[in-house]
């Protein structure tokens, strides 16, 4: 049996996005395009606990970044 540890890495964030009419599907936040029309889903993987310092860190930017986004959408839906 696998421990969670090993299940959970094989575990993809999922950020779903509405550009143009259609749905992408990224599994990287670094491939998110910098304008899109919407943020449809938002999950972050959060690896199982106990959390190193790193992975703290990591868990604490994702509110910023899914603020980020928002912006972002709100931005380029205000340019039309």
């Amino acid at each position: 049996m696998q421990s969670n540890a090993n299940q959970n890495k094989y575990i993809m964030h999922e950020f779903i996005i509405k550009e143009q009419g259609e749905l992408h599907t990224y599994t990287r936040w670094e491939d998110i395009p910098k304008q899109f029309d919407h943020v449809i889903k938002f999950v972050p993987v959060i690896p199982p606990e106990p959390h190193t310092e790193e992975q703290h860190k990591e868990i604490d930017s994702w509110n910023t970044r899914l603020k980020e986004l928002m912006q972002r959408e709100r931005s380029y839906a205000s340019s039309d």
